[in-house]
């Protein structure tokens, strides 16, 4: 297990959508494969050094569809209720209610930015779990908003494309120093 970099926007790979990872067991990346193991420890390792809320496989130069993320208490988002540490493959999303809820989001990958997106209140997601079970979850709230943000990641979309109003994003510090968050 290990940290590694994590790309910066800008970065072409951030772009693609990321490759599923095969349901038959034995051929590389696979369910109980090395290199998925490895990934998702070192994917749990970076996100846990660089105290993110998630983390998609991409993120670190790897356009496999996987995601991590959790939350117990982080200081860059104060208000956010707890979310389980998580690690999903092959997510997919169904939205529940689609009046938006707005939230100001920054990003691994957006280094030191934040800025309003309005993302649908209620979802449901289907996933594979690391042990191959299937799950659908549905969520609201901070849990919501984290899992969608990862999931852009996998489509290769990164949350300033969300933004409707410029006016409002910025580098962290001066929008805090502002009163805007």
């Amino acid at each position: 297990m290990s940290v590694r970099p994590i790309l910066r926007i800008g970065n072409p790979l951030l772009n693609c959508v990321s490759e599923a990872i095969p349901t038959t067991p034995g051929v590389p990346w696979s369910l109980g494969s090395s290199e998925l193991a490895d990934l998702v420890a070192d994917m749990l390792a970076t996100m846990e050094a660089v105290g993110g809320a998630g983390l998609a496989a991409v993120q670190i130069g790897v356009p496999k569809a996987v995601m991590v993320f959790g939350i117990t208490q982080n200081p860059r988002y104060p208000d956010a209720e707890p979310v389980p540490t998580t690690v999903l493959i092959n997510p997919a999303l169904e939205v529940l209610d689609s009046a938006p809820a707005e939230y100001f989001e920054g990003c691994l990958s957006v280094p030191g930015f934040r800025g309003p997106v309005l993302r649908p209140a209620s979802i449901r997601y289907t996933a594979t779990l690391l042990t191959g079970e299937r799950i659908t979850r549905d969520v609201s709230g901070f849990h919501a908003r984290v899992f969608q943000h990862e999931y852009d990641h996998l489509m290769g979309r990164l949350f300033p494309s969300r933004i409707t109003d410029f006016s409002r994003f910025g580098v962290t510090e001066e929008l805090e120093a502002a009163g805007v968050i």
